[in-house]
This record gives structure tokens, sequence and C-alpha cells, in this order.
């Protein structure tokens, strides 16, 4: 039988190198741009449009996801839309879309990511 054997060493803050105390300051400094950049992904979205298949893609049987990203103003209104990813075809149909959906109020304006997706029914 054998058996291995773990050995844990805390490291202390007093002797960690100065690159490791950077990296640490460092992180620190930009967890709340990434604690704020999650919440603006998290925006509660009020009123959603579901895209328009477009007749040509539904056709060729193309399916996917696009990417759309999206700007919405302190309010919830849309002000920016524009495919980041995805087949063309299908990018105009969810930038349409996401123009039409509301978000909940927020603080500012925020920028993020919609996914759409189009299936096959």
């Amino acid at each position: 039988m054998y058996q291995a054997a773990v050995t844990l060493r805390q490291p202390s803050l007093h002797t960690a190198s100065a690159g490791v105390k950077k990296a640490l300051l460092f992180f620190v400094l930009l967890l709340p741009l990434a604690v704020t950049s999650l919440a603006a992904q998290e925006r509660a979205t009020v009123h959603k449009v579901p895209p328009v298949y477009p007749p040509l893609a539904r056709q060729m049987g193309v399916t996917g996801s696009v990417t759309v990203t999206t700007t919405v103003d302190a309010s919830g209104k849309v002000i920016k839309a524009e495919s980041t990813s995805g087949n063309k075809l299908l990018a105009n149909a969810a930038i349409d879309a996401v123009k039409q959906w509301k978000f909940a109020p927020g603080d500012g304006t925020e920028t993020f990511p919609v996914t759409i997706n189009f299936e096959k029914n």
C-alpha cells in the first residue's frame, strides 16, 4: 500500500518576496473592478423581446449563438448594441431584439455581453 504525505506551508506576508507582495496588492486593487463587472452582468432584464429568426438563416438551417455587447444607461434603456461574435446571418436579428430590451435601473451606464441563441424548433 502506498501513501502520500502532503505538507502545506502557509507563507506569511513577512516572508513573501517583493513580487508576491506586488501581485497581492495588484489583486486587492483590482477586486472592486471585478465585482463591478460581475454586478453589471447580473443586471436584471425587465422586458425581453425575442429575436425574429431570419428567413434565409432558417431556410439554410443556420443555428447558433450571437453575443451582443450591450450598453445600458442608468434608467435601463439600451443605448448601444453591437454583435461581437456569432453567425453574421443571425447578428442583425439579435441586435434588433436586444435594442428593444429593458433592464433594471442601475448606477450609471454599463456595458456587458448578452447571448442570443438561435435553435431549430
